[in-house]
């Protein structure tokens, strides 16, 4: 399974940058997929995982640990930034994609293919109630922060999180959804869900830059040690010590491994802060990810 989900993401990611090169698929593509892979895919998947979910005491540590992350890369990402002089505009993209990861779009087809479709509540946690609530509030302060905008207000952020597809339905999920529902609307699900990683990595694909940003070099290099070892290495740390484990555990460490997230990435780009960095951040973490994350989910 773990084979076949690999072979899959390069193939579509090999797709998506052919596309991209040979202008095949019109300029707005990325932009239409990832709102399906948002509004249809996610939405299905969660629906069609978290009904399975018992919620639990031990589950507020599969969402505490990306909160804990955070105030880490918050420090980590200022420590280098300060002894390696980096730029306002080099430290704003790390502090964005350092502290979020890929955790729905890479997670959930990667927790399923690396740990098991019984894993994927755990991943579905970790997701919606930390790396969409930090992008929702942290996300938003460091983009005002470094971007030049005003800081977004209390409702703003409310109506923001209250209003994203996933955690509407994440909501329906633990309300009124069965876990055994219908055999039709069971199927229909699945195969939405299934459509997750293909579309996204297409998507991915359509979107990532692979130029090589000579003179931020040392950013690079810092953001994905950082991103990629640190982050899963502390995460690894952590649930020892809240007392995870089994597959909660690892697939809290798998989820906190991803690389960085595509949307933190074009935000970055879209406020013009160090755009050939973000955009490095986002392509090269994919890329590498792929060789650091089978070794974070044993």
């Amino acid at each position: 399974m773990a084979h076949d989900a690999f072979a899959l993401i390069l193939l579509m990611l090999a797709l998506g940058y052919a596309f991209q090169r040979l202008r095949v698929l019109p300029d707005n593509a990325a932009q239409t997929l990832n709102l399906v892979v948002l509004y249809v895919c996610l939405p299905a998947a969660v629906l069609r995982y978290a009904p399975r979910l018992h919620l639990e005491p031990s589950l507020v540590g599969v969402a505490l640990v990306p909160w804990l992350l955070l105030l880490a890369s918050i420090l980590l990402v200022g420590l280098f930034a300060r002894l390696l002089h980096f730029r306002d505009d080099e430290r704003a993209v790390l502090l964005l994609t350092v502290a979020l990861g890929n955790t729905s779009f890479l997670g959930y087809p990667l927790t399923r293919a690396l740990i098991g479709e019984h894993a994927l509540p755990y991943a579905v946690i970790y997701d919606q109630f930390g790396a969409f609530l930090i992008l929702s509030t942290y996300g938003l302060w460091v983009l005002a922060r470094y971007g030049g905008e005003r800081p977004p207000t209390g409702a703003a952020m409310l109506r923001r999180i209250a209003t994203f597809p996933p955690i509407l339905a994440l909501l329906v999920g633990f309300t009124v959804m069965p876990a055994e529902p219908p055999a039709w609307f069971a199927g229909a699900l699945q195969r939405l869900s299934d459509a997750l990683l293909p579309l996204a990595m297409l998507t991915i694909g359509l979107s990532v830059k692979l130029a090589l940003p000579r003179d931020e070099l040392k950013p690079l290099a810092t953001g994905l040690m950082l991103k990629l070892l640190a982050m899963p290495a502390l995460a690894w740390l952590l649930v020892r010590l809240i007392g995870m484990q089994g597959d909660m555990a690892r697939t809290t460490v798998l989820e906190a491994a991803m690389p960085s997230m595509v949307t933190a990435g074009a935000l970055a780009i879209s406020h013009n802060l160090a755009p050939r960095l973000a955009a490095a951040m986002v392509g090269y973490g994919v890329l590498l990810s792929l060789l650091t994350l089978p070794l974070w989910a044993r």
